[in-house]
Parts: C-alpha cells; sequence; structure tokens
C-alpha cells in the first residue's frame, strides 16, 4: 500500500512548459517530510490563488518523476467530476500536515 499524507500548498504556479495545461506545486508535508514538488493537471476546476493554503491528500512514495524539465515528487490524488475535471481530495476540516491516511 502507498504512503498518502496529507499537506498544504504554499505555492501553486502555471506550468507552460507542460504538454497539458498543469500546475507546480510546492506543498508542505510538516517537520518530518519537509516540502515536496508536484505537477497536476487541475487547471480546469482550480486557480493558483484556490490552492495556495488548501490542504491535500498526495501518495509520496512513489518516486520522482521528471515533466518537462520539472521534477515531481508526490502525487496529488483526485477524482473526476462529470466532465471528466480533478476534483482534489482533501479533508474537510484542518489537520497537521504529514499525518498518514490509514
Amino acid at each position: 500500500m502507498n504512503d498518502i499524507r496529507v499537506g498544504t500548498i504554499l505555492v501553486a504556479e502555471a506550468f507552460p512548459e507542460a504538454r497539458r495545461p498543469a500546475y507546480k506545486l510546492t506543498i508542505d508535508f510538516g517537520t518530518e517530510l519537509g516540502t515536496k514538488r508536484s505537477s497536476a493537471q487541475i487547471t480546469e476546476r482550480y486557480t493558483t490563488d484556490q490552492l495556495r493554503g488548501m490542504q491535500v491528500l498526495a501518495i509520496i512514495d512513489l518516486g520522482p518523476k521528471t515533466i518537462a524539465r520539472f521534477t515531481s515528487e508526490v502525487l496529488v490524488l483526485g477524482l473526476p467530476d462529470e466532465r471528466g475535471h480533478v476534483v482534489l481530495l482533501r479533508p474537510d476540516s484542518p489537520v497537521r500536515n504529514g499525518v498518514k491516511v490509514y
């Protein structure tokens, strides 16, 4: 089973080099794990302003993946809506960054 943790998005910025519309995210996973980066194709439902400060769930143990010279370290989790756009998975109340999902 993969290691899924909660983190808070600190930085969300455009990723124009990606083949499909995406954002570059910097996510805080607490003192144990620190910050990690991710590329996420979530531009249809979210703006960069909406993402900053949002807590999300991410798989942290898949290993790095290079996308257009950007190293994505974690995979942010989501589900498709009725149009196939990603809806992020996130806690409905604030929790401590780095908390593991069981």
